[in-house]
């Protein structure tokens, strides 16, 4: 039978169960009266007591349905106390069968008394306790598994509900800072080039609307990604701004969180390219090393002040990035910034998940 039907259908995982279980019940007493050579028609009285079982045990689901939303005090007394009401009608069913099927002579020449058809409730209450166990188990087994569910779907909005506004905290950021770049084109006269740019950046801006900040993106397509903006960058700075990529082609097909590159690219410019009158360069790099993707982001800027380097530094993009990292991968990852002198480097390392090992 299909488990996941199982769990899916509470009435029939209770009736596959309560079957199994009587079923069992009956298949154990039938080996005891084989093994100790019961009186011929015992069979018969382990079927009805069986059956008996079956039937009289069901309805207590009813029951303890009410006791459940009740809380522990009403399950602890009520319980015990319906177990030994359907003991009794099972016991009476019981031992009748036996005195009429089994010892059919001694009920004729002995005068039955009025409670000897309840002997041995005990133990059946013991095995109806048994029953009520296994229900209550199953029952908080269930609740447990809901009360789970709920809170990995409550992290798992939680968690998509942060990336989302991380990713979008990007946007404006990024916006603020292109805008003012085409300003300076205008002011300078260079209408052109500014257009050209505003061309760009619309370009730009429909990739990051319609990309799921939740999806991940192979590396390809987020240096392709990266290469819009620096067409956006290549326009304001010219000559002043040099690139150059590093990456291993068995990388190209690892999954990472879409526009991650960018920020900190942006960084760079915004730190190492914009404020020197010579430019600079700056080095995208990635690698497959230790069955771990490595990307890593250089340039040949001032670096960083002495007492920044191992903070946080540079602002919003970094402190982002750090912040979406840690959401995805937890700490199954490694962001270091390292003051090259001059220059910096910010290095990633993430779980490798696609490409080439």
């Amino acid at each position: 039978m299909n488990l996941d039907l199982l769990r899916g259908n509470r009435n029939l995982l209770f009736w596959a169960l309560h079957t199994l279980g009587w079923t069992g019940y009956g298949l154990a007493q039938y080996v005891g009266s084989a093994v100790y050579a019961r009186e011929p028609g015992y069979v018969q009285v382990i079927a009805i007591a069986a059956a008996a079982g079956f039937l009289l045990s069901a309805p207590l689901r009813l029951l303890y349905r009410r006791l459940w939303a009740r809380g522990p005090v009403a399950i602890l007394v009520g319980s015990p106390i319906m177990c030994w009401i359907v003991a009794l009608g099972w016991r009476a069913i019981i031992n009748t069968a036996y005195m009429d099927i089994v010892k059919p002579d001694w009920a004729m020449e002995h005068e039955r008394q009025p409670l000897e058809i309840f002997v041995g409730t005990l133990s059946s209450m013991a095995l109806l306790l048994c029953w009520s166990g296994l229900y209550y188990g199953v029952k908080f087994y269930e609740r447990l598994q809901l009360e789970r569910e709920a809170t990995l779907r409550a992290s798992a909005l939680a968690q998509e509900a942060q990336l989302k506004m991380l990713r979008y905290q990007l946007n404006p950021h990024f916006l603020f800072n292109t805008l003012n770049a085409i300003s300076t084109l205008v002011l300078d006269g260079q209408n052109r080039t500014a257009n050209l740019a505003v061309s760009r950046l619309s370009e730009f801006l429909r990739y990051t609307l319609d990309q799921d900040p939740m999806k991940k993106v192979t590396l390809r397509q987020e240096l392709d990604a990266l290469n819009l903006y620096l067409a956006i960058e290549k326009l304001r700075f010219g000559d002043r701004l040099r690139l150059d990529f590093e990456v291993d082609e068995r990388a190209e097909s690892a999954l990472v969180p879409s526009l991650l590159l960018q920020p900190l690219v942006e960084n760079a410019m915004k730190y190492a390219i914009a404020p020197r009158e010579e430019g600079g360069s700056v080095t995208v790099m990635a690698g497959i090393e230790g069955g771990q993707l490595r990307l890593a982001v250089a340039d040949d800027g001032p670096g960083l002040p002495p007492a920044a380097v191992g903070g946080n530094g540079r602002g919003v993009g970094l402190r982002n990035t750090r912040e979406r990292l840690k959401v995805l991968y937890g700490d199954a990852h490694r962001l270091e910034i390292t003051d090259a002198a001059p220059g910096l480097c910010v290095e990633m390392r993430l779980p490798l998940e696609g490409g080439n090992p």
